[in-house]
C-alpha cells in the first residue's frame, strides 16, 4: 500500500528558503561582520579593547542596571497584567493602550522626558535632589528609563494566560479551605511561572541593548555612569572600529550566556508545571 505524501503546509520549501535568505541578510551577515572585524586585531589588542577598568565598569553598569530593570518589570508587569485581566474599570481600554506606548514612543524622547522631570529645576527633581534622591545622570536614571522601555514586555506576555485562566480554579481552591496567598502561590502562579521568565528574558535583553534613552538620562561618565552600548559609539566615533566591534561580540557573547540559562530555567519550569 502506497504511502500518501500529505503537506500540510502547502509551498512549505519556498517559504523556507525566503525565511532563511532574510534571516541570513538581516541577522547572520550583520553578525559575521561584525565577528571578523574583531577578529582584525590581534589576542593581545582584543584583550586589551574589551578587559581594562574602564569596559569592565560599563559591563557591570550595563547587566547590573538590566537585571535591576528586568527584575523590577517582572513584578510591576505582573501587578498590571492582573489588573487588566481580572478587573473592569472606566478607561480600561486607554491604559490597555498606554501599556504599548514604550513600543511606539521613540527612546530617545522617553530618555528627554524623563532627564527633564529629574534634573534639580525638574518638576520632580526639585522635591527629590533635596532629598539626597538623584534621578538624573546617575544609576538611578538608567534603571528608571530601561524600566519604561522593558515594561510592555512583561504584561504582554503574561496577560493572555492570566485571561485564559478559568476562575473557577480559584473558587475549587477555596471551598477545599485554601486562603488567598495559598490560591495565588499553588493554583495561579505554577502556569504563570514561564510567562514571566519569558517577559523577563525580553525586558532584559531589551534593556542590554538599549542606547536612545540611556544616553541623555545616564550623564555618560566613565566608571560611574557609562554602559556597554555607549563605550561603543564612544570607540566608533574615535574611528577605533576594532575595538568597537570586539566589546560587541563580548556584549552578544553575554547576553548569549544569559539568555540561554534563562531559556533553560523557562523549559525546567515548564517540565514541572506539566
Amino acid at each position: 500500500m502506497a504511502t500518501l505524501n500529505r503537506r500540510v503546509l502547502p509551498g512549505f520549501s519556498l517559504s523556507l528558503g525566503y525565511a532563511v535568505f532574510y534571516l541570513g541578510l538581516l541577522v547572520l551577515l550583520p553578525l559575521a561582520a561584525c565577528f571578523l572585524k574583531a577578529a582584525s586585531l590581534s589576542a593581545g589588542q582584543f584583550a586589551e579593547a574589551v578587559w581594562n577598568e574602564r569596559t569592565r565598569a560599563a559591563y557591570a553598569l550595563t547587566f547590573g542596571t538590566s537585571l535591576t530593570a528586568a527584575g523590577a518589570n517582572m513584578m510591576l508587569g505582573l501587578l498590571v497584567a492582573w489588573v487588566l485581566a481580572r478587573y473592569s474599570f472606566p478607561l480600561k481600554r486607554l491604559f490597555d493602550a498606554l501599556v504599548d506606548l514604550p513600543f511606539a514612543l521613540p527612546t530617545a524622547v522617553a530618555g528627554l522626558v524623563y532627564s527633564s522631570l529629574y534634573v534639580p529645576s525638574g518638576w520632580l527633581g526639585r522635591y527629590l535632589v533635596p532629598l539626597g534622591i538623584a534621578g538624573a545622570y546617575s544609576r538611578l536614571g538608567i534603571v528608571l528609563v530601561l524600566i519604561f522601555t522593558g515594561f510592555p514586555f512583561v504584561v504582554r506576555t503574561v496577560q493572555p494566560v492570566l485571561e485564559e485562566l478559568e476562575p473557577e480554579l480559584e473558587e475549587a481552591a477555596a471551598t477545599l479551605g485554601a486562603n488567598r496567598w495559598q490560591t495565588f502561590r499553588r493554583v495561579l502562579l505554577p502556569p504563570l511561572i514561564p510567562p514571566l521568565l519569558t517577559g523577563f528574558a525580553l525586558a532584559f535583553a531589551r534593556a542590554l541593548g538599549e542606547y536612545g534613552s540611556v544616553v541623555f538620562i545616564a550623564g555618560n561618565k566613565p566608571f560611574h555612569t557609562e554602559i556597554a552600548p555607549v563605550l561603543i559609539v564612544a570607540r566608533l566615533e574615535e574611528f577605533a572600529y576594532g575595538e568597537a566591534t570586539a566589546l560587541a561580540v563580548v556584549l552578544l557573547a553575554m547576553s548569549f550566556i544569559l539568555l540561554g540559562a534563562i531559556n533553560l530555567l523557562e523549559r525546567w519550569s515548564k517540565s514541572r508545571a506539566t
